[in-house]
């Protein structure tokens, strides 16, 4: 059932708010797939349209300001137009924005990741965290000379045909269509932290490459305990740190939990909100994309990769004065200081209105949970969304991405917007 049917008074002053949104999105539906490029920007019964954005704020082009907890997907640590950032890229710019050539700052870019992360005894850049993912895989395959991936139940890792395959009941089957069907047979899943299942399923099939799954809320042991699985079995690990990494801590999850994996994909924090990825890792893996003078290597040894916006000067910009700053842990320790008492104040204000449902989540990552027996799950993230926006703060669905520049009031004005909302969602039935 559509949003406009179950909350009807909430979705008629939304709609009454933002007229300007309403004709963007007419015009955007006769150019694109329902009306949207991403598909968590899909929401009912249309998106706002943001015009500008800085520090933890943004305007839509209905003139109405936001404290921004969507932070480019997550790729804002820092959050928008970071004044550092901002005078790298502006630097960059009228030097020229693709060289079709190596640069120096490729090169320092490069370093920083190596200094900072764990796993980086080498890496390769890539234009997308989707693509690293990719990488990473045929990489684990190349270096193990296998054919089957294993995959936690769930977790996500882009968009490429091996992600879709156990990311939703039934898991065998892909949740996109146009993916081989013969490609579930090379995809080996497990369920989330079930440790004797991911021991059965290496015992029981030698063929099984690598495991690739998201670090973050894995804990220190469940993480050690799948590394000495996967390598017991010859096979690798990979932890996806596109969202988590530079996060949780200036060297992501593995540096968080202390357990270094075989590889890393990263990407969003990466490249400072501008395009990038990266695949990291074992220098003996990472190199199998390495040139030789070896006819038999270059044609049935390596692993090739051209791509037009690898590395390009300015997602290198951004990136280095990116990771410059988040490399002294302050970003993320003000990020997490900030979520700690979000999460405190949304549980407070569940309890006092006595409605089951919790704000979690580690570090500056914030999930809320809302049970609801009255309507479905996307129904009730696009009311909460509403509800949020009509308070001046916007949300990704019931999840929460925290900055380093987030403040006080933005908190405050946080937990007020959730309080009202809950208050609305109630009016609506909802809750």
């Amino acid at each position: 059932m559509l949003i406009t049917a179950l909350a009807p008074k909430l979705v008629a002053r939304w709609a009454e708010a933002h007229p300007r949104a309403y004709q963007l999105y007419q015009r955007a539906l006769k150019v694109f797939p329902s009306g949207v490029t991403h598909d968590n920007r899909y929401v009912e019964p249309f998106p706002i349209y943001v015009d500008r954005a800085a520090g933890s704020r943004k305007w839509d082009v209905d003139g109405h300001e936001y404290v921004d907890y969507f932070m480019g997907h997550g790729a804002l640590l820092l959050g928008h137009s970071h004044p550092a950032i901002t005078d790298a890229v502006l630097r960059q710019v009228p030097r020229g924005s693709h060289y079709g050539a190596c640069h120096e700052l490729e090169v320092r870019w490069g370093e920083l990741v190596q200094e900072i992360v764990p796993s980086a005894e080498k890496l390769h850049f890539t234009s997308s965290g989707t693509e690293a993912t990719m990488m990473a895989i045929r990489l684990a395959r190349a270096h193990t000379r296998r054919d089957k991936v294993m995959k936690i139940r769930g977790h996500f890792h882009g968009w490429h045909d091996y992600a879709t395959i156990a990311m939703e009941p039934p898991y065998d089957e892909p949740i996109s269509r146009g993916v081989p069907k013969a490609l579930a047979s090379t995809v080996v899943h497990v369920s989330p932290m079930d440790l004797p299942a991911l021991e059965a399923a290496f015992a029981a099939d030698p063929d099984i490459a690598g495991v690739i799954l998201i670090a973050g809320g894995c804990g220190h042991d469940y993480l050690q305990a799948v590394n000495d699985i996967a390598h017991l079995h010859g096979a690798v690990t990979i932890y996806d740190e596109v969202v988590t990494g530079f996060r949780y801590a200036p060297g992501g999850c593995q540096e968080y939990y202390g357990v270094t994996p075989d590889m890393t994909t990263l990407a969003k924090i990466l490249a400072g909100g501008f395009p990038g990825g990266a695949v990291v890792g074992r220098a003996e893996i990472i190199d199998i994309l390495e040139f030789r003078d070896d006819p038999t290597w270059m044609r049935h040894g390596r692993i090739r990769h051209p791509g037009t916006l690898n590395a390009n000067p300015v997602s290198a910009a951004a990136g280095i004065a990116c990771l410059e700053i988040a490399r002294t842990g302050e970003p993320q320790r003000l990020a997490t200081a900030t979520a700690d008492r979000i999460r405190a104040g949304i549980n407070a204000a569940l309890r006092q209105r006595g409605v089951p449902g919790e704000a979690y989540g580690e570090v500056s990552q914030i999930a809320v949970k809302l049970p609801s027996a009255r309507v479905g799950a996307d129904q009730l993230k696009y009311a909460f969304r509403m509800a949020m926006q009509l308070g001046g703060v916007d949300v990704s669905g019931l999840a929460m991405l925290v900055s380093s520049v987030h403040t006080d009031a933005d908190v405050d004005q946080t937990i007020t917007a959730f309080d009202s909302s809950i208050a609305m969602l109630r009016a609506e039935g909802m809750l």
